[in-house]
């Protein structure tokens, strides 16, 4: 507390008022309203957004050695259906600006495919030992009941990835370099401020890397608040996206997460309902997405 007061005395700032706002703290002045937190450790990234003209994010007033403070923004109540289109547009503006082409690292992408490919071969050795255990007993549970009558899903799920993942390793094979850019990393609907202007902020995590894996955070956030086939659209109509790159995002949202039954019944049959709508939800946009592809001119 001693460096956010020795912050804020260095800036004139005095505060009456503090508010814990996530990770950040929302401080109450005579001179207006700031948001104190920990120090963002990439300045690299601000400096490559400043140059490719990209400034949807507060300013920092001032810094010192693990605190920033920036000007308190506040957000606009609109449905959250727009807000979200907007979110996904400033996210398609941010890869539009900041994208470039470099060399293929045939290793690291190797190690993406064998990753991914691991974690399909854990999943289904996984799901078929639970499935063995649960089937086993004599009086299911409801939940190990709702599971066991649909484990049929997620198999499919598996299969389908594991079909997609050879072919997304054969195209990028004959890639001679890949796209990549500025990933915020870190998407949720919390994250978008809607003022006068659009701001993204908690860019903590951000860094440069396929801009696919921003799209997989926000779908893993929110896949079953909104209608994604035309936020998908939405975000190509700006930055439109390459094969490989629509391949792996399907690849990544049809993996199906891992359940564990470690909660009471209620919350577990909960758990599982999700899931399975997460399951079919994806299946369905992917196959009405290439399908509109497919039928393009």
């Amino acid at each position: 507390m001693k460096e956010i007061n020795k912050l804020l005395k260095k800036n004139s700032l005095r505060a009456y008022n503090y508010k814990k706002i996530g990770k950040a703290i929302k401080i109450c002045t005579t001179n207006g309203d700031y948001i104190i937190k920990k120090k963002i450790e990439n300045n690299d990234i601000f400096n490559y957004l400043v140059s490719r003209d990209f400034n949807y994010y507060p300013d920092i007033i001032d810094f010192d050695n693990n605190y920033e403070i920036t000007r308190y923004i506040e957000d606009i109540d609109i449905p959250v259906e727009q807000k979200m289109n907007d979110l996904v547009y400033l996210v398609s503006l941010l890869h539009r600006k900041t994208s470039y082409y470099k060399e293929t690292d045939e290793a690291e992408y190797k190690k993406l495919y064998e990753d991914l490919e691991n974690n399909l071969v854990y999943l289904e050795e996984y799901y078929s030992q639970l499935i063995t255990i649960i089937e086993s007993k004599v009086y299911m549970s409801p939940p190990e009941y709702l599971f066991a009558r649909n484990i049929s899903v997620v198999f499919l799920s598996i299969d389908k990835c594991k079909k997609m993942i050879d072919n997304w390793l054969n195209k990028i094979n004959n890639l001679k370099k890949m796209r990549v850019a500025v990933v915020h990393n870190n998407l949720k609907l919390s994250h978008f401020i809607k003022s006068k202007n659009d701001y993204l902020v908690s860019w903590d995590k951000a860094k440069i890397d396929l801009p696919v894996f921003d799209l997989y955070k926000l779908y893993l956030n929110h896949a079953l608040e909104f209608d994604f086939y035309e936020l998908l659209k939405k975000y190509e109509h700006t930055y439109p996206l390459k094969d490989y790159e629509l391949d792996l995002f399907f690849i990544l949202i049809l993996m199906p997460n891992k359940i564990e039954f470690n909660q009471n019944n209620y919350e577990m049959c909960q758990i599982i309902r999700k899931e399975l709508e997460k399951i079919s939800k994806t299946d369905n946009l992917v196959e009405q997405y290439l399908k509109a592809k497919k039928n393009l001119p």
